[in-house]
């Protein structure tokens, strides 16, 4: 096997999870609010986390992530602040689609 294809073929490029979350909250929860909301922005920026979604109503968060493996993925999520808060669900995603991974309509004038 030639160099290039070699190195596309030992690529191996990061998986997609989708992280459900039940917590409840408390006063203790609320504060750790803010050092979690960096902590996620901070994974945005990076690339590893793409949607981050909270459902006050049902005490539910999903956290869709990339990861090498399920270990890493919950390795990754575990350092947030609210860990502890959290019954914590992992899957991994077979198929992640959606308007913002389209490329844009060509629209010819």
């Amino acid at each position: 096997m030639n160099g290039i294809w070699r190195r596309l073929y030992l690529f191996q490029p990061m998986k997609s999870f989708q992280a459900t979350i039940k917590f409840e909250m408390s006063d203790e929860f609320m504060q750790r609010v803010p050092p979690h909301r960096t902590y996620i922005n901070f994974l945005i920026k990076k690339g590893v986390v793409e949607h981050y979604a909270v459902s006050m109503e049902s005490q539910r968060a999903w956290i869709t992530l990339n990861a090498e493996d399920r270990d890493a993925a919950r390795k990754v999520l575990a350092q947030s602040p609210l860990f502890p808060f959290w019954i914590l669900e992992i899957d991994e995603l077979f198929v992640l689609d959606g308007q913002q991974y389209r490329l844009p309509e060509v629209n010819p004038n």
